[in-house]
C-alpha cells in the first residue's frame, strides 16, 4: 500500500510543477540542461515516451485508463484533494503528455533526476513506486485523465 501510495503522490507531484527549466539557461533539445538532462527531457521527462499524438478522447481507452486507475493509482491520488500524492485535476494542464506517461512509466529515473519529481517528493515525502504499467496502460491512464480533466482535448 506504502508504494503504491508513493507512486500515485510522485505522479501528482510531477504533475504540479511549472516550467521545468528554471535556471534560466538556453538550452535546444539535444543539449545538456539543468542536471545533464536535455530541454526535451525537462520538458517531456525521462523515460520511453518521447511525444504522444492527442486527438479526441478515445472513450474506451478512457474507461480502461479509469480502471487502472482505480486499481492502482486511487491508494495514492485523488481527482480533487491531496492525499498521499498531489491531486490529479490539474495535471494535464501542468504537464505534457509525455511526461505524464514517463513518470507512470519510469518513477525511479524520474525521481532521481528529474527537478520537478524530485521537487514533488520533497514535498510528499513519499516516492512514487512503479506500477509495472505497459505504455498502453499510461496512455490509457493519461486518455481517463484527459477525459476526467477536460484538457488536451485534442479538438
Amino acid at each position: 500500500m506504502r508504494i503504491t501510495t508513493l507512486f500515485i503522490f510522485l505522479l501528482l507531484f510531477a504533475a504540479c510543477g511549472g516550467n521545468a527549466d528554471q535556471s534560466g539557461g538556453e538550452a535546444t533539445n539535444g543539449a545538456a540542461t539543468e542536471g545533464g538532462l536535455t530541454q526535451s527531457q525537462l520538458e517531456n521527462g525521462i523515460g520511453p515516451v518521447e511525444s504522444v499524438d492527442l486527438g479526441a478522447i478515445d472513450e474506451a481507452l478512457a474507461a480502461q485508463g479509469e480502471e487502472i486507475f482505480r486499481t492502482k493509482c486511487s491508494a495514492c491520488h485523488k481527482m480533487d484533494e491531496r492525499y498521499v500524492g498531489p491531486p490529479m485535476e490539474d495535471i494535464v494542464e501542468n504537464r505534457t503528455p509525455a511526461y505524464i506517461m514517463n513518470m507512470m512509466l519510469n518513477p525511479e529515473e524520474m525521481l532521481q533526476k528529474h527537478p520537478e519529481a524530485r521537487a514533488m517528493l520533497g514535498e510528499y515525502m513519499t516516492p512514487m513506486p512503479n506500477q509495472q504499467l505497459t505504455e498502453d496502460d499510461a496512455r490509457g491512464v493519461l486518455e481517463y485523465l484527459r477525459s476526467t480533466t477536460g484538457a488536451f482535448t485534442g479538438e
